[in-house]
């Protein structure tokens, strides 16, 4: 069975549909090959943005849970984050943009990654975990199951006390996501190949969207 939708993950309406999510971070080689490491660490006090032209992941499963940090200031906080599951996954085209609080001197600065521009060259990663507050995009899926047990599906290693594993989820064999525009709080993975890598520092806000 195939689906399409289109939209952003609004917080009224997670319980009832969630879309899948893309993202990705400027970390190379994450050791979390396999599961082999728990997963479990306090997010930044900053949510960064992600576009794609194309994520196509396997093993698709998604499920509500919480991200554990600290604001700018150190004081903890919890933000709720659907996060979404590839045993593997290809990104064409991909750009990542954080900007930086303002700086005596510079003010703010924002910090701009890219990788995977060239259409045979895609970035890959396996085992991958996204941890999203927002998104929008166009979405395929192969084979899905919308509403099954988040116990029943395959939890982040070092995070299964944050999700509840009788509440929603879903899951297919496999998702392709075009037109990505998303906002993140974390992301991991087993292996990150980003090809192409660029990084570059701006002063002022400049964005991927």
């Amino acid at each position: 069975m195939e689906s399409q939708a289109r939209g952003g993950t609004r917080w009224k309406r997670f319980a009832v549909v969630m879309v899948p999510s893309v993202a990705a971070t400027a970390a190379i080689g994450v050791a979390l090959a396999q599961g082999a490491l728990a997963a479990s660490f306090s997010v930044s006090g900053q949510s960064f943005k992600v576009s794609a032209d194309q994520l196509v992941g396997q093993d698709f499963v998604q499920y509500g849970s919480l991200a554990d940090g600290t604001d700018l200031k150190g004081n903890k906080t919890v933000h709720p984050v659907a996060v979404s599951g590839f045993s593997s996954a290809t990104i064409s085209n991909m750009c990542q943009s954080v900007v930086t609080p303002d700086v005596p001197v510079f003010g703010s600065i924002s910090l701009e990654l890219r990788a995977g521009q060239e259409s045979s060259k895609p970035v890959k990663a396996t085992n991958l975990y996204l941890d999203v507050a927002k998104l929008e995009a166009d979405a395929k899926f192969k084979n899905i199951d919308i509403g099954v047990a988040a116990g029943d599906t395959r939890i982040q290693p070092g995070t299964e006390k944050k999700v509840n594993p009788f509440g929603f989820a879903q899951r297919a064999e496999e998702a392709t996501l075009t037109d990505v525009k998303q906002t993140a709080w974390a992301t991991t993975a087993g292996t990150f190949e980003l090809s192409g890598l660029s990084l570059k520092l701006h002063k002022g806000t400049k964005e991927c969207y």
